[in-house]
C-alpha cells in the first residue's frame, strides 16, 4: 500500500502546503512549483496545529485520488484555513501554526464481519473511513495513536465522527488506508516524517 513518497518529496509537500495556506489568507496566488511525481493522482490531508500547545487548528483533505497529488495538497491547504469547526485562519496566525501533510494510499474496503474488523486494524498504521447511507466519517492513522485508543475505541469514535451512534460501525462499510505523514517541527521550521510507509 506504499505511497512511494520520499522524505524530500514530503518536505516539498509541506512547503507547498504552507505557501498555499499563507497565500489563501493573504488573498494572493500561491507561488509553488512541484516536480513531476506530484502529477500522479493521490489523496492528501493538510492538518494545522497551534504551536507550541499542539492543539488542532484545522484538518481538511481529499481521501480519494480525484486530483493530482499536488492539487490535492494545494486545495486542502487553502481549505483548511476555512475549516468550519474553527474561526477562519488569520494572517497573524500563520506564524503560530505547524503544517502537517498526510499523503494517502487509495482507501480499500475491509472485507470482514463486524466481530472480525477490530482484529484487522493496526493502530498507527491504518486510517479508516466509515460509510453508511449519507453518513461518512474519516479519521487519519495518527488520531487513534495520539489519543491512545484501541481498535474498538477507534471504530466508535469514527462512527461518532460520521454523526452516527457509537456502535453503528457494526453495519457500515469500513475502508482502510495508510498515510505518509510529514510535519514541521515548529512554524516554518525543519520538516520530519512522522509516520507511514
Amino acid at each position: 500500500m506504499s505511497q512511494g513518497i520520499t522524505d524530500e518529496e514530503g518536505a516539498l509537500a509541506v512547503k507547498a502546503a504552507r505557501e498555499a495556506m499563507e497565500a489563501h489568507v493573504e488573498r494572493r496566488d500561491p507561488e509553488v512549483e512541484l516536480p513531476g511525481g506530484f502529477q500522479r493522482k493521490g489523496g492528501a490531508f493538510v492538518t494545522l496545529h497551534e504551536h507550541p500547545r499542539n492543539t488542532l487548528r484545522g484538518c481538511i483533505g481529499f481521501p480519494e485520488p480525484v486530483f493530482s497529488l499536488g492539487e490535492s495538497i494545494m486545495r486542502a491547504a487553502a481549505a483548511v484555513c476555512e475549516d468550519p469547526r474553527f474561526p477562519p485562519l488569520s494572517p497573524e496566525e500563520t506564524d503560530k501554526v505547524i503544517v502537517e501533510v498526510s499523503v494517502l494510499t487509495v482507501p480499500q474496503p475491509i472485507e470482514a464481519t463486524a466481530e472480525e474488523i477490530p482484529g484487522t486494524i493496526e493502530i498507527g498504521r491504518d486510517g479508516l473511513i466509515l460509510e453508511k447511507g449519507h453518513a461518512r466519517g474519516l479519521l487519519l492513522p495518527q488520531v487513534p495513536a495520539e489519543w491512545g485508543w484501541d481498535a474498538e475505541e477507534f471504530l466508535r469514535n469514527l462512527s461518532r465522527k460520521a454523526g452516527l451512534g457509537s456502535e453503528d460501525w457494526r453495519d457500515a462499510a469500513i475502508l482502510r488506508f495508510e498515510s505518509a505523514v510529514f510535519t514541521e517541527v515548529e512554524p516554518r521550521g525543519g520538516i520530519v516524517r512522522r509516520g507511514g510507509p
